[in-house]
């Protein structure tokens, strides 16, 4: 078999891809949940806002999301008033603020932060991003794909300043897009990828008359006009469970790698457990539009993929909507946000973490919209117990004069790597503690002497976890 060329990019420990064997193993980590950093309590906004969308520019990070109401307070009555899109700006990740952006009217004043409102089209989602394709025309750089309520199209808006945002040109008609839809450029391929929403398994013509499994589909453009045909994202066999969002993205450390936080979607149906949940009389009004209103329940799960195609999904949960209160275990909790957002860390000292959002209180009062932060490169690990476990990577080529680890071990607990090529092998000291970014030492001999060579790496860990490592030129 070939040595993998992986040069000096970081590489992940989120799959199997460079591992020979192992009795480490993997490991999902969970995020924490931190504050509220805006409430969606403008007289526009309401219980609905959905589908959230920031990214880093410049200094400033921006967020778009659907402002919408869905019921009354009590649920009995279901809101007419037309969504609209919505921006909002950061420069912490830690709050955000809504400017008067003086462009859509509402009852009768431009004094919001409405971007797009339903004179342009009847809105279900619209996702933004910022074009990096070299060639891109100055006036496009930034893009946004959104669902047309009334054609069912997906249609592409573009912008140059990222808050007017004109109507542009239909992109594709395959898919039912009633959810958050995604593109990006991915420079290792030179081409746009496009992730919708469709279902699959119905019986019939119409999709939602035939018990359709709602699914996440992959197409791919040079030109982001002309797509090809959307295909289901492969998980093996797994394709029986319904995904709702998606909001995958390049990891931006090692975007060769693809990650997403789908919303699972999953239909109980009535029973008796929901007799025991908070606010029952609630559930029940809002089943009187819809029997699902009710018995559907949402939490959200990770996947990862190396080309975009291929995915490895883990079945438990990432996120879950928590402890019963009187305003969760409803269908729309835990609908992550799009992009991961380096924020400095609530502790003293403590490195950078990496931050994401949900909504609170869908169907009932004005959300805030919450803070989630999980550790940089930290979604997964190999991870060895007390007893020792060790992985075995496959033949390998770097580039680079030292090796960096991403790991974390307790007081007892320790990593040790050997690296070992056609005629020489370098031993670590023994490395303990917990860091994001540490430069391994070696007794007898440095990286760079194997540098360019086909080698493999040996870890040997005891109560340890090691997310990432890199080897830096």
């Amino acid at each position: 078999m070939e040595p993998i060329k992986i040069a000096s990019r970081r590489e992940l420990f989120w799959d199997d891809y460079l591992i020979e064997t192992a009795t480490a193993k993997l490991k999902q980590h969970k995020p924490q949940v931190k504050n509220a950093v805006m409430m969606h309590d403008s007289p526009w906004e309401g219980c609905g806002c959905i589908y959230h969308v920031t990214f880093r520019d410049g200094d400033i990070i921006r967020m778009y999301y659907l402002a919408a109401d869905i019921t009354n307070k009590d649920g009995t009555e279901i809101s007419k008033r037309p969504p609209v899109i919505c921006y909002a700006e950061s420069r912490d990740g830690k709050s955000f603020t809504k400017p008067n952006i003086g462009i859509c009217e509402f009852e009768g004043s431009k004094d919001n932060n409405i971007i797009l409102d339903n004179t342009t089209m009847k809105f279900d989602n619209f996702a933004v991003f910022k074009d990096s394709n070299p060639g891109c025309k100055p006036d496009e750089i930034y893009k946004a794909v959104a669902l047309d309520d009334d054609d069912k199209y997906l249609w592409c808006f573009t912008s140059l300043d990222a808050i007017h945002f004109n109507k542009a040109w239909r992109m594709t008609n395959e898919g039912t897009f009633d959810s958050l839809n995604i593109a990006f450029w991915d420079r290792h391929t030179q081409q746009y990828y496009l992730y919708l929403r469709d279902l699959h398994g119905y019986v019939g013509e119409n999709k939602w008359d035939g018990g359709g499994i709602r699914d996440i589909r992959w197409s791919v453009s040079k030109d982001f006009v002309n797509w090809s045909t959307p295909v289901l994202l492969d998980f093996g066999n797994n394709t029986d469970i319904p995904l709702y969002t998606n909001v995958i993205n390049p990891y931006y450390r090692a975007d060769h790698m693809f990650i997403g936080f789908p919303s699972r979607y999953i239909d109980k149906g009535w029973t008796r457990n929901f007799e025991s949940m908070p606010d029952v009389h609630h559930r029940k009004n809002r089943m009187n539009h819809q029997p699902r209103f009710g018995t559907a329940i949402t939490d959200c799960i990770l996947i990862t993929s190396r080309d975009g195609k291929s995915w490895r999904r883990w079945n438990e949960a990432f996120l879950t909507p928590g402890l019963e209160h009187m305003h969760n275990w409803v269908y729309g909790d835990c609908y992550p946000s799009l992009g991961l957002i380096e924020t400095e860390n609530d502790l003293p000292y403590a490195p950078e973490e990496l931050s994401f959002y949900t909504f609170d209180y869908h169907w009932k009062l004005s959300s805030p919209l919450r803070r989630y932060t999980i550790r940089i490169d930290g979604f997964i690990s190999y991870n060895a117990t007390y007893k020792p476990c060790t992985i075995v990577t496959k033949l390998f080529i770097f580039k680079g004069k030292n090796l960096s680890i991403n790991f974390t071990t307790s007081a007892i607990g320790y990593i040790k790597i050997k690296i070992t090529g056609e005629s020489k092998t370098i031993n670590s000291i023994e490395i303990f503690g917990d860091s994001l970014d540490r430069t391994v030492i070696f007794e007898d001999g440095d990286a760079a002497s194997l540098a360019g060579k086909p080698v493999k790496m040996e870890i040997i860990m005891s109560d340890a976890d090691i997310y990432s490592f890199k080897f830096n030129e």
